[in-house]
């Protein structure tokens, strides 16, 4: 039957269902959970808390997010290499038009998205200044490993270690395998 009695509430499976392939359909074509959330109508911890009660990986979900990096092709082809899921690399004059380029408004709801992107995973490596990654941990409330680049504040492009960070990377998901044993 598609519908329940629960207390004095009438629940139809069919809208509850269509909700769901709405949301599915909307983050498969790329959207945000945020994006995703707005469309449907609920919250986007709502969207967050279904891909976690679905997902069936195992191992930590690992975001990267540095900057101001010179190497960042690279970084990002090893970082995929290496199964992280969320990365967000910028160069010195990246980061600057990422500034530039908004108003105040819109940066802030853009730093608010990203950072309610990453607070969804496992573990969060931040490649920046001392301060950066100082300010990182206290924002996350959550794993955040960080990898210095230089004091704040950092001028100019800098080089990252590729296969320190991946050394990283491996150790990260070894861990967590070691802790579901």
């Amino acid at each position: 039957m598609d519908l329940i009695r629960i207390g004095d509430k009438l629940i139809s499976r069919r809208k509850i269902n269509s909700i769901l392939e709405r949301i599915f359909t909307l983050r498969c074509q790329g959207f945000s959970q945020q994006e995703a959330a707005r469309q449907v109508g609920v919250d986007r911890s709502f969207v967050s808390r279904l891909e976690t009660l679905g997902e069936i990986r195992r191992g930590r979900r690992i975001a990267v997010v540095g900057f101001p990096v010179a190497n960042k092709a690279e970084l990002e082809n090893m970082l995929r290499q290496e199964g992280v899921e969320y990365i967000l690399l910028l160069t010195d004059a990246e980061r600057w038009d990422f500034v530039r380029k908004k108003s105040g408004l819109e940066l802030l709801n853009q730093l608010m998205e990203i950072v309610g992107r990453i607070r969804d995973y496992d573990v969060v490596i931040i490649i920046g200044s001392d301060y950066r990654i100082k300010v990182s941990e206290a924002l996350l409330g959550r794993e955040v490993v960080g990898v210095e680049i230089g004091s704040s504040p950092i001028r100019g492009d800098r080089e990252v270690n590729v296969e320190e960070l991946r050394s990283l990377v491996r150790q990260l998901v070894k861990d967590k395998e070691l802790d579901n044993k």
